[in-house]
Order: C-alpha cells, then structure tokens, then sequence
C-alpha cells in the first residue's frame, strides 16, 4: 500500500513519538525524552503553525511511518528542515526524498532563498541522504546540552536562482559525490579535463578527495555553482604556485553539467573567479584549455587573453591530438 501524504496534526502526537524513539534508537546513547528536552511534540502541528512553517505526515495502514517539517529562520531569507524522520521498512523506497521535496517546495514558495538544516554526527546514512538531495555541511559542529550528548552538522544549499559559492573543506568533502557526478559527466561529454572517457566514479571521487585535501591545506579555492537547488557547475584556483609568483592564480578545472549549459553558469564562475582572486591579493590568472571548445569561447567572451598554443600537446578521447592553448588575465 502506498503511503499517503498529508498535513501533519497534533492528533498524530502518539505516531510522531514513536517514529522518533524507532530512528533514534538505532544509534548508541541516543535518547528521546519527550517532556524534558522536545515537549513540542505534544502538539507539533501547532509548533509548526506558529513559527510560521508547516509539518507532513507520511501514513500507511494509519500509522506514521514519516514526517517532515520546514520553518522560517530570521536571517538571510532562509528555511530550516525540521524533523526528518523515515521508518526503517520505507527506507530505500522514495518517501524520504516525497517529503524533502515537499518541505522544499513550500519553503521555495515562501519566499526561501536558502536552507538549513542540523543533523546528528552519528546520523551517518541521513548525511548521505542529505548530500544526495544537493546539501553540503557548513559552519561549525553544534554542541547541544541534552541527555543524548548531541553533536550536530549543520548543511545547507542556495535554492533560487544562480548561485555561486565557495566551499570550505568540510563542505568540498561533504559535496564528494556529487561533484564525482559531475566530473563523470563532463568527461563523457568531451570536456578538457585532463582525464579521458570513461571516467570511474571511483577514480572521480579520488581526485575530488585530494581537492578537498587542498583546500584543506591552503592550496585550493573550489567555487561551487547551484541552479534553483541543483549543484551544476565548479571552478578551481590553485594557489600553490612559486615563491617568485605570489601574485598569480592558475585557474583549473571549470565544470558546467551538461544538462544546464547555455544558462549563464560559466560566466557566474568566471565571474566569481575575478572577484575571488582580486579578494586575496592575486592579480594574474592563468589557464588552460582545449582549441575549439565552448570553454574557448567563454574565456574570450570574459577578457581573458590568448597567450600561446601547444600543438597537439593533448589526446581526444578519439586519441587524437589536439592544441592545448594558453590563456591569461589581469585583475585590477
């Protein structure tokens, strides 16, 4: 039987807290204690009411068997995702990602233009889950002072319009597989890369690891491109370079998922390159890129000059060579 969707009530109080203590159990130490530390949850419907936002019940045979909630934040036009909550025997079957999308939904239609959400660090398949969903960590683990000890992750994504950010080191690694994704697909479509079809997602999340460690370390700024939710475009900029060139930035690796091409995506990235590498100090940039490509275009369109070609200095997928072309940039 399939499960029916509908507004959560304070009637359904017996469900919510017993959906809850099922998730929460699954882990060590995790503890609901209703009265004492979420008393909301006599009467969550109207929690939710007041704050503004909204809560859903998944049901089946009349019982809850999922839920989730959204709410307004007071800053930055953002929306929290509350209570996400999926019983064992509905994992795995969609009804996490029905409910996400209609929590999503309603806040996109509020008004939202970001959300946030908080998740416990043992809640390991739910990162997973909210990853998947487009959602990357940000910011610093949340200490709670309850009975269950919490620590919590705090993710979060841009939902409306183009948006182009850069992504910390946690956030770069948090992201893994949807960049992995990305590069795959960039790759099979003939992108310059310096990789060759087909590309492994195994050996795609290896080369976003040792960008995550880069970033990590100081050597590498990841700009990130959502379009209304969707992560779909990257730039990099390495900053290792030698010690007589602290002025310059080698711009690497731009990405724009082939499904959201023509929509203004390279130029925001390129856009927010500038303004990255003037923040920091650096006022040249170099790349490279594949004669003939869109990427040529874009770099010519954006005021990028060509600073000379290497015949055949690189392999099609075709394993045909192809010029290898240098192009360079002065940020004022």
């Amino acid at each position: 039987m399939t499960a029916l969707l509908r507004p959560g009530r304070d009637e359904d109080e017996a469900g919510f807290i017993a959906l809850i203590d099922a998730c929460w159990s699954e882990y060590p130490n995790c503890i609901l204690d209703v009265d004492a530390e979420v008393p909301e949850l006599r009467a969550l419907a109207t929690y939710f009411a007041e704050a503004g936002g909204a809560l859903w019940v998944a049901e089946r045979d009349g019982r809850v068997i999922g839920m989730a909630a959204t709410r307004p934040l007071n800053q930055d036009q953002a929306w929290e995702i509350c209570k996400v909550y999926v019983a064992a025997e509905a994992r795995g079957t969609g009804l996490a990602h029905q409910l996400l999308e209609r929590a999503e939904r309603h806040a996109l239609e509020a008004g939202a233009h970001r959300l946030v959400l908080w998740t416990d660090t043992r809640f390991e398949a739910a990162h997973r889950f909210y990853e998947k969903r487009g959602f990357v960590r940000q910011g610093s683990i949340r200490i709670l002072d309850d009975i269950s000890h919490s620590l919590e992750f705090r993710y979060t994504k841009p939902i409306r319009g183009l948006v182009v950010e850069a992504l910390d080191a946690a956030a770069a690694a948090s992201a893994e597989r949807a960049l992995a994704r990305l590069l795959v697909d960039c790759v099979a479509e003939g992108a310059s890369l310096s990789y060759l079809p087909p590309l492994s997602p195994a050996a795609a999340r290896d080369a976003w690891k040792r960008v995550s460690s880069d970033i990590a370390l100081g050597r590498r700024i990841l700009l990130v491109a959502w379009l209304d939710g969707v992560l779909v475009g990257t730039a990099q900029l390495s900053l290792a370079t030698e010690p007589n060139q602290p002025h310059r930035v080698d711009v690497e690796k731009l990405m724009v998922d082939p499904a959201h091409r023509r929509r203004g995506v390279g130029q925001a990235l390129m856009r927010r390159v500038d303004q990255t590498a003037r923040g920091i100090g650096r006022r040249l940039l170099v790349l490279d890129t594949r004669r003939g490509t869109a990427a040529e275009a874009l770099y010519r369109v954006a005021g990028w000059t060509e600073g000379g070609c290497i015949p055949g200095g690189e392999l099609d997928a075709a394993m045909q060579p192809r010029d290898i072309l240098y192009f360079w940039k002065a940020v004022p």
